[in-house]
């Protein structure tokens, strides 16, 4: 069974692309790329959910009373960006499948990892200002 079922041939949106003509793709990949979205979305809630989490949870740290901002703002935000960046990645997948072209590359590994990083910095620094002003 191929990629796109030729029997359902549509022309593509007005989007500036007169000359692409969708297809059904089938529905296993129409399925695994909402699997994928889906997943994505459960990481910007995880991220959501922990900033929240950091912001009304924790103890406050010792000498640094907005800490817990610093720490969990950063992180809702990623969780908004990463929701909004997954539904737009799920949307360009899915006009790929239909007009048998490739799959666009994901940036969400990118944001993710770049995301990751800065919050692990961002926390190293809180936790070593907070050892330095800590009250004795």
């Amino acid at each position: 069974m191929g990629l796109i079922a030729a029997s359902h041939a549509t022309p593509g949106p007005a989007d500036g692309d007169a000359d692409a003509v969708e297809s059904e793709p089938d529905a296993r990949f129409t399925f695994a790329n909402e699997r994928t979205f889906l997943a994505w979305t459960r990481t910007a809630l995880a991220f959501v959910v922990a900033g929240l989490g950091v912001v009304q949870l924790l103890p406050p740290f010792p000498g640094v009373p907005w800490g817990r901002h610093v720490l969990g703002v950063p992180l809702i935000v990623i969780g908004a960006v990463i929701a909004v960046t997954s539904y737009s990645q799920w949307v360009r997948s899915q006009q790929a499948l239909r007009r048998g072209q490739p799959l666009p590359r994901s940036v969400l590994p990118r944001i993710l990892a770049i995301a990751i990083t800065a919050m692990a910095i961002v926390s190293a620094v809180v936790l070593l200002v907070s050892a330095v002003l800590k009250p004795r």
